[in-house]
């Protein structure tokens, strides 16, 4: 019989972050640990501090070094968002060099999507439950980066089933590197910091998909100066892409022994409070708040990212764009996202009132949506807009989960989430491009502005839920730690 979270404490959701009248906050590091009385030989204890291990950059406590962590985190899933976008970037290249339709260019997209409804969820289980998060962090990167050469492979000897073999092998490596991702943000930062931590991620994220659109053309017609015609010209292309997979695999290294270290000299113990160990029939006990929360997951960013991903063609039709420009007005989203992302997590962990800021987030998305569907205004200021809506609904949304899942079960969680969304984009985006071959833009435009009033009424559930429960989920920082401190009494 499943216990429930009120009567266990340490199936408790994160409330805040570990604090200490006398000792400095400590990622990952339990109670029992601040409380307990340093050795000589601990690393960093008063009577050892010298060298290297006594400067901020070394220090697992310090600011300096956490920020070093997160920067490494960020540049994890650099390459995965650059390589993801490529086919949209090069949209009319290769349905040009690869003789494709529209229907058929969106599998590069659904076939990505597919294997992570269920390996993604896997994923993040075996990350709670096998793996660990430095192994399986290493692991997911090695499965994108062999999946991404594939993908290259494919398009330079102009076999598109090894380019859908190759994005398969990617979707299933970079679906569950996030659930990685996800769960080193919360191990380094949770508590007060996690919304802006969240939304850097979500920065540099947006900063791999934005250079990917604004150096993939110029990279093209380099290669095709070069002597590169057709399918080949494709297949070079992706295959220098595939650095940026080298560097996040070298990141990935670099942040797996940078946590083994800080384990080591923090005496952190990563394991779950009391034995807990993450099962799959735990699952029953996520409450609505959670199911609502991958609802919103599918139905919000089924509007984003199969649009971006057919946006080029769009703005070359309804606004007349060259190439160029239109690679650039796609991107508008990603860049802002990359700016307004951090500060903006900043803004909600300040303020608290996450879901708040999911229903304001949900409504400026339909707006930007509506405006392109039926104006003709400058779409700059659309996707503007857009890009502001999605920062500030990723900023806000994802820390949910570390409010309403037991740490320990956290990379099951963010799995489930992510296999959900999965599922959602490889049905919308094989459906987006049926629309666009039957319908036309417009249609299109509709039918997204119709998902997101899915996840406007999502959003509503899960505000009228928690208000007549606890109400943690929209309390502001302050009362969450009121409502923290009586939770241990």
């Amino acid at each position: 019989m499943p216990r429930l979270y009120e009567e266990d404490e340490a199936r408790r959701p994160i409330l805040q972050p570990d604090t200490d009248s006398e000792d400095p906050p400590v990622p990952g590091r339990s109670s029992g640990s601040r409380n307990r009385r340093q050795t000589d030989d601990d690393e960093f204890s008063e009577q050892a501090l010298s060298g290297c291990g006594a400067s901020a950059c070394c220090n697992p406590t310090s600011f300096l070094h956490r920020f070093m962590a997160l920067i490494l985190m960020c540049l994890v899933g650099f390459g995965s968002y650059f390589c993801y976008d490529n086919p949209g970037a090069l949209q009319d290249k290769f349905k040009s060099d690869l003789d494709l339709t529209t229907s058929e260019f969106v599998w590069l997209y659904s076939i990505y999507s597919w294997p992570n409804v269920i390996l993604c969820f896997i994923g993040g289980f075996l990350i709670d439950r096998v793996f660990g998060i430095r192994f399986g962090t290493i692991i997911y990167m090695f499965i994108l980066l062999i999946g991404q050469l594939i993908f290259a492979t494919g398009g330079l000897i102009n076999q598109f089933w090894l380019m859908i073999l190759g994005r398969f092998l990617f979707g299933i490596g970079a679906e569950s590197l996030a659930v990685a991702q996800n769960n080193y943000a919360v191990l380094w930062f949770k508590g007060k910091e996690l919304n802006m931590v969240f939304g850097l991620q979500l920065s540099f994220a947006r900063v791999g998909s934005t250079v990917n659109f604004l150096v993939m053309v110029p990279v093209y017609n380099y290669v095709r100066s070069l002597g590169y015609q057709g399918h080949q010209c494709t297949g070079v292309v992706l295959l220098m892409a595939t650095l940026t997979c080298v560097m996040s695999m070298l990141c990935a290294l670099m942040l797996g022994w940078m946590d083994k270290r800080a384990a080591r000299i923090l005496r952190r113990n990563d394991n779950p409070p009391n034995g807990e160990v993450a099962r799959l029939s735990d699952i029953k006990t996520f409450r609505i708040t959670f199911w609502m929360v991958t609802v919103i997951c599918v139905a919000y960013y089924v509007a984003i990212f199969p649009f971006i991903a057919l946006g080029k063609v769009f703005f070359m039709r309804k606004f007349d764009f060259t190439p160029e420009d239109a690679n650039t007005v796609n991107s508008i989203v990603y860049i802002v996202a990359g700016v307004a992302s951090p500060l903006l997590g900043l803004v909600i962990d300040r303020t608290g009132k996450n879901v708040l800021w999911v229903f304001l987030s949900i409504i400026v998305t339909m707006v930007a949506h509506g405006l392109l569907a039926f104006t003709f205004y400058n779409p700059y200021i659309a996707m503007i807009t857009m890009g502001m809506a999605y920062s500030m609904l990723a900023s806000s949304l994802w820390p949910l989960v570390a409010l309403i899942v037991p740490e320990y079960q956290l990379g099951t969680a963010y799995g489930i989430c992510q296999s959900v969304q999965n599922l959602g984009l490889a049905v919308i985006s094989m459906l987006s491009g049926v629309i666009v071959d039957k319908g036309g833009y417009f249609m299109l435009e509709i039918f997204f502005i119709g998902w997101l009033v899915v996840s406007l009424l999502a959003t509503i559930v899960i505000w009228l839920y928690d208000g007549n429960n606890s109400g943690i989920l929209n309390m502001t920082p302050a009362e969450r730690e009121l409502h923290a401190s009586k939770l241990l009494q």
